[in-house]
């Protein structure tokens, strides 16, 4: 009877932790060939020129994968150590997966160890939007595209010179310059 008991005890708990999502950390990743096409609508239009403020969450949905549509436009992040960008070295431009805008130098990656790209400074200062962010019960400043509205992740301060700063930056949410020409 007692079996039974934490045998019910246990289902419940597994039904309860699965349908809050506690574990979906887990498998917040896609392989790689899906993650070569994050950018591919860019191809389609002159991101530059685009106004990419007007697109809704249909059109979103319709041209992210499942992660990247997670991450950028519901503030989710990507597992450590799985995107296609957080061991990258090509030298190059980073732009934002979502609208093409440039947001770091490849100049300034550098190696974290937090298994997400790192950056020690952005391209631009008007091209990131930076905001408090409180959520999960941490402090934390969030690190957003100043043109789409992009979630990219998030920045700190313990990184090293000149700035002391560390944009710890989803893949998903970026597209390299060489891998964006070859969209184009």
């Amino acid at each position: 009877m007692k079996k039974l008991k934490y045998l019910a005890i246990l289902i419940a708990l597994t039904f309860t932790v699965n349908t809050m999502g506690l574990f979906d950390f887990l498998k917040k990743t896609e392989d790689i060939e899906v993650q070569k096409t994050i950018g591919s609508h860019l191809e389609k239009v002159d991101y530059n020129k685009e106004n990419w403020s007007s697109k809704d969450k249909t059109y979103w949905k319709k041209v992210m994968t499942p992660l990247q549509y997670n991450v950028t436009r519901e503030d989710g992040t990507e597992r450590a150590f799985t995107g296609r960008y957080w061991d990258e070295k090509r030298p190059g431009v980073y732009h934002c997966s979502a609208c093409g805008h440039e947001l770091f130098k490849s100049e300034t990656k550098y190696k974290s160890g937090t298994g997400w790209p790192s950056f020690y400074d952005v391209v631009s200062k008007g091209n990131v939007k930076i905001e408090d962010d409180s959520r999960f019960g941490m402090k934390r400043t969030e690190v957003s595209c100043a043109r789409c509205g992009a979630h990219l992740g998030h920045v700190f301060e313990d990184g090293p010179k000149p700035t002391g700063l560390r944009y710890c930056i989803n893949s998903v949410s970026l597209i390299h310059s060489e891998d964006l020409m070859n969209k184009k």
